[in-house]
Formats: C-alpha cells, structure tokens, sequence
C-alpha cells in the first residue's frame, strides 16, 4: 500500500481520487441504496393506500389529496433539515437517525384510527424519507472519484425504483386482498429498522466532511481503509498518486446558522446554480407525484376495476427500473445537464401523448414511457445537485434542493384533486408536459456541465495542476 506521507487534505482527496472503482466502492452504493430503495416503496405506497382508505373512511378529494401530499409535506422538512444537519454534525449520523424516524412512523401509520391521525403518522415518516433522499445521495458523491461519479451516484438513486416496484407489488397482492391490507403493507415497508445494526457497524463518515471539520487524522484512517479494501479487492497494487491540486481561491468562511447557510446558496456564484436546481427539483417534482399519486385512482375513474388499474400501475412503474440505469449510465457519457434535459423531454412528450390517448393499451405504452423517462431524469438530478456546491454546504444544497422542489411535489395531488373533475385526464397530463418543458430550458440555457471534474474543480476551490508529472508514493 501507499506510505502515506501527507495528511493534509488535499493530499488525502489526491489519494480518494485515483482509487480505481471496485467492491467497496459498490458496497457503499449498496448500504446507501438499500435507505433509497425503502423510503421509496414507503413513498410510492400511498398511491395504492388512498383507493383503500378514501371509501374506508369517506373522505372527500381534498382530504384525499392532502393525504397524498402528507408524505411530501414531511420530505420538505425533514430534506431541508437533514441537509443542514448533515453538514453541522456529519452525513453518517443523519442517515441512522432518518432511518429510524422513518420506521417507527411507518409503524404508526399502519394502526392509524382515522385520517388525521394517519396523515400525521405519514407526515413524519416523510421527514425520515426526505432526510436519507438528502443525505445519501451527498454522502456518496464524496467518496467516488469524479470520473465515475454520475454512474455511481445516479444507480443508487435507481434504487428507488426497486422501492417502488416493490411498492406496486404490497399494493397489488396485500392492499386489495382483505380490508386491513393497507396496513399490513405499511408494516412491511418498516422492515429496514433491522438495517440500522448494519450501518452502525459498518457505516464509514464522509472524508471530505471530515477534512472540511479539521479532523485530518479521522479522515485518514477512512481513507485508507478505502485504500486497504480496494487493494484488497482488486488484488493489484494501487495507482500513483497525482500531485495534490493546487489551491486556486481562498476558502471562504463556513457559514454557520440556518439563515446564514441557505442565504450561502444565494450568493456570488451559488445563486445561478441554486436557481436552476430548484427549478428543476419543483418541475420534475410536480409531475412525479402529480402522475404516481393518482394514477391508480385516475385509472379508477376512467372505468377501470381496482385491481386492474393496480396491475396497469406494476407495469408502468417497472418501466423506471430501465430509465434509471440508462440515464445513470448515460450521464457519464453525455454530461449530467444534457441527460437530464434530454430525458425531461422525453418524459413531455410521453406525457402530451398521454393526455391525447384513449385505450387501455396507449395508457399503458406512453404511461410507461413517462415513468422511463422522469425517473431516468431523477438518476442524473441526484448526481448532479450535490456536485454545484462545496463541502461546507454540499448536503444543505442538496437537500434546500430537494426540501424546496417538494413544493411542487405536495402542490401536485392537491391540484389534480381539485381540478380534475373540470380539466379531466387529458388536462392532468397537459399540466405534467408544461412542466417537464420548463425544467429542459432551465438546465439547457443555465445548467453547469460536471461529468469528470472533481468535487474542487466543480466548486472552484482547488484546480488541477496542468502537466503535473504523479508522483508515486515510496512503499
């Protein structure tokens, strides 16, 4: 292994970067999508819980869209906190404590007496599930070297797709079977609190946030354990390392306080990358959740039976499984701005398509074309955001992003619960194209390119040395 003769930070960011990718790396992709793949099934559930619990309880469609925004409405909160959090304290110890507000929640929500106290269960169980979207995502972009950053960060968010087929699979065979279905599925989407002895076992802290708190030898000892198991791995010795890069601006003061971080993501060069993000986490958003919250009860209200429109649901959601891994792949290959504008214009096209279908059958086809394509878009997103911001505020960023698109996502059910007994199928679906649209331009005009640049080169706190001879380490 390499002497390590230098713990400065760059000198242990220089080291991170030239690990090749191997099983550690896919190890920690596959603790962190693990949190990704339940908090989805967990989010996607409701879609299938509110056909049930409408007729249970006799709500009428604005309790029944304010149920479905319950959950947005704690991933607002708990994304925005858990981004603050996660840059005050560190990204490990938010991830464990999200984990477990969303379970004992879940768990709650599943013997709720009536509506209010189940939208309340599912507003905290969200709070856990915004907090882990939030964090994750952040949490493994510091790890992967930059040139295979986009593929990594972008799979782990398909393992939300995981969570929601699974999800469409509890709604299919247990909310539809005998009248406490709907509860029995939630108790099962809890399962992951036995996870939590894993992580806490196994669970290594950010690097990078550990050189940006001045704990140098802590990140040390993570670092080269990385080294330890990727040479371990691979069975070779590892690469050289290049000359760490050279500062190139003087590194700002942390801010510290609420207010004082997220007004940070507004000002110099921040603002024009926080204003494309939100934009893209509120237009993607509103069409997420404005399609799969409804979707089985609209499929419903368009003469289908309960089951069958459950059935249609498992297959159009199926359909992400492939658009999330292509875009993964693909954002390495054409850039992340150009992945996601692409597949936002995909996903409008299928949507406008959509609204002008008729038949089961062009339901099917360009429903499922839209879920390829939006979640193909949330793969590239999630790699993106965390890769515009610095350290000191890489998670609050990420999840300001994430906490403040769910404006749109909490919008969307209440909208169409309102509006769609006037606009009907078509017009939800027109809304969901204009949406898509607005979030390609924004990118395409003002988005930052990020595929193989470092975190420090994206950020402007460190250049790499041009012609820097690497200078290989003394056993």
């Amino acid at each position: 292994m390499s002497a390590r003769t230098s713990t400065s930070g760059p000198a242990l960011l220089a080291r991170l970067e030239r690990l090749p990718v191997s099983r550690p790396h896919f190890r920690l992709m596959f603790m962190g999508g693990l949190g990704i793949a339940f908090d989805g099934m967990d989010g996607s559930l409701v879609s299938y819980l509110l056909p049930a619990v409408t007729p249970l309880w006799g709500l009428a469609s604005w309790q029944t869209g304010l149920l479905g925004s319950a959950l947005l409405i704690g991933i607002m909160i708990g994304a925005l906190s858990a981004g603050l959090a996660g840059d005050a304290l560190g990204r490990r110890r938010i991830m464990m404590y999200a984990l477990v507000v969303y379970c004992v929640a879940t768990i709650a929500a599943a013997f709720a007496p009536n509506w209010l106290f189940f939208f309340g269960a599912r507003l905290i169980a969200g709070i856990g599930v915004g907090a882990e979207a939030a964090i994750i995502p952040a949490f493994m972009s510091e790890f992967v070297p930059g040139r295979a950053r986009g593929l990594f960060v972008g799979s782990i968010a398909g393992f939300f797709s995981l969570g929601y087929i699974a999800a469409a699979l509890l709604g299919s065979l247990f909310v539809p079977a005998f009248p406490d279905g709907w509860r029995v599925a939630q108790l099962v989407t809890a399962a992951p609190l036995l996870m939590l002895l894993w992580w806490r076992r196994a669970l290594p802290e950010s690097p990078r946030w550990l050189i940006e708190q001045g704990r140098l030898d802590d990140a040390e000892t993570v670092v080269a354990q990385m080294e330890s198991r990727v040479e371990r791995a691979t069975g070779k010795p590892l690469p050289p390392v290049s000359a760490p890069p050279a500062p190139e601006v003087a590194k700002a003061p942390e801010p510290t306080g609420v207010a004082r971080r997220i007004a940070g993501l507004w000002r110099g060069g921040m603002a024009g990358r926080t204003a494309v993000l939100w934009l893209l986490w509120i237009s993607l958003t509103f069409a997420f959740y404005g399609f799969f919250t409804w979707i089985p009860s609209l499929l419903v209200q368009q003469g289908m039976t309960m089951s069958k429109s459950f059935g249609y649901s498992l297959l159009i959601t199926t359909a992400q499984v492939p658009g999330y891994y292509s875009a993964a792949y693909l954002s390495e290959r054409l850039d992340r701005k150009r992945t996601i504008a692409g597949y936002l214009i995909g996903g409008a096209v299928a949507a406008f398509l959509l609204s002008q279908g008729g038949g089961d059958s062009q339901v099917l086809i360009f429903g499922a074309l839209l879920s390829f394509f939006m979640n193909g878009t949330y793969a590239a997103l999630y790699a993106y955001s965390p890769e515009v911001y610095p350290t000191s505020v890489r998670a609050t960023g990420t999840g300001a992003a994430s906490a403040f698109g769910r404006i749109g996502g909490i919008a969307a059910p209440i909208i169409i619960g309102a509006f769609y007994a006037s606009i009907g199928f078509g017009g939800v679906f027109a809304m969901v194209t204009g949406a898509l649209v607005a979030g390609a331009l924004a990118v395409l005009v003002f988005g930052v390119s990020t595929s193989g640049r470092t975190l420090e080169e994206l950020t402007g706190t460190a250049a790499p040395p041009r012609g820097a001879q690497q200078e290989e380490m003394q056993e």
